[in-house]
């Protein structure tokens, strides 16, 4: 597992936290920490974080009642959570799982709570007022402030066991970082790694004289000997390698239908430097039907 420079291992001490609102969303991403506890043995954290009330001078003592319904609010939201994990593990010997209730701005704190966190699992949109959007505020926040791997779950999703963990690759920092985990939960499941790459972003162009399946063969050459060191250290993933020549975020998304997981870096090689994420890694996490992964380089992992 990827980790951040500024934390070690060990300080992943609340193993993989689960942000929870009592949405559907939030349900699936409660179900699918659940089965990853178990593949990892690793501990899980049920958090509800709610931004904290405060007093107005028309109405100071509304403030106290209003933190008392957040209050209750709360601790039905983790105890539905506890019930959902419970269920999702079923008969099998699971790994601890505690509960935590946080009054403070929601971002702000899954981000600090990130630093000591596997990884940090959310559903695609919560119960605010834009739940019909694509990916909620929250999932889109710590997409940009999260210190470690990011996982964003679909309620309506349903794959196949067997199915495939998906890839996005392209030689950047983050992309690497992605390549890891993704091998690594390849493993997990017993199932097979399918490597997209795009070795160019535009369609084919009908350029005179030009062989464009000379560039795809080495692209192709490319991608191989970078997965090299990779399938040496996984030698029971067996890896398909996809080339296409079109906009990445197409495809992943495409290979996201038949797939039980997408990994992809949070930035590549194009866009702007200073960017935290990048719009494949954007694009993929909004319009994926699968589960999302989006990880961080060592380089954004110490902002």
């Amino acid at each position: 597992m990827p980790s951040s420079e500024d934390s070690s291992p060990q300080d992943n001490d609340l193993g993989i936290v689960v942000a929870v609102d009592g949405s559907p969303g939030s349900d699936a991403a409660v179900t699918w920490a659940a089965a990853e506890a178990v593949r990892r043995a690793v501990p899980v954290t049920l958090m509800s974080v709610s931004a904290p009330v405060i007093a107005t001078w028309s109405a100071p003592s509304d403030a106290s009642t209003i933190a008392k319904v957040q209050e209750d609010s709360s601790h039905a939201i983790l105890e539905r959570a506890e019930k959902t994990f419970a269920a999702a593990v079923g008969g099998v010997h699971a790994p601890g799982v505690r509960t935590e209730s946080r009054p403070s701005p929601v971002v702000g704190t899954l981000a600090e709570v990130s630093r000591q966190a596997l990884l940090l699992v959310v559903g695609n949109r919560g119960t605010g007022r834009h739940s019909r959007l694509p990916l909620g505020s929250v999932a889109a926040g710590l997409l940009h402030h999260a210190r470690c791997p990011v996982v964003i779950v679909h309620p309506d999703h349903s794959a196949d066991s067997s199915a495939p963990v998906v890839l996005g690759v392209d030689g950047s920092t983050s992309s690497d970082a992605a390549t890891e985990l993704a091998f690594e939960e390849a493993a997990l499941r017993g199932v097979e790694l399918v490597a997209v790459h795009a070795w160019s972003d535009v369609g084919l162009l009908p350029l005179y004289g030009t062989d464009w399946q000379i560039y795809e063969d080495q692209a192709r050459s490319a991608l191989t000997d970078r997965l090299a060191d990779w399938q040496r250290r996984f030698p029971d993933v067996r890896v398909q390698v996809r080339l296409v020549q079109d906009r990445p975020a197409h495809w992943l998304t495409e290979e996201s239908r038949s797939a039980q997981l997408v990994v992809v870096g949070s930035r590549g090689r194009g866009g702007f430097a200073g960017l935290v994420l990048g719009s494949v890694a954007s694009t993929v996490a909004q319009l994926s039907t699968a589960p999302v992964i989006v990880v961080r380089g060592a380089d954004h992992q110490r902002q």
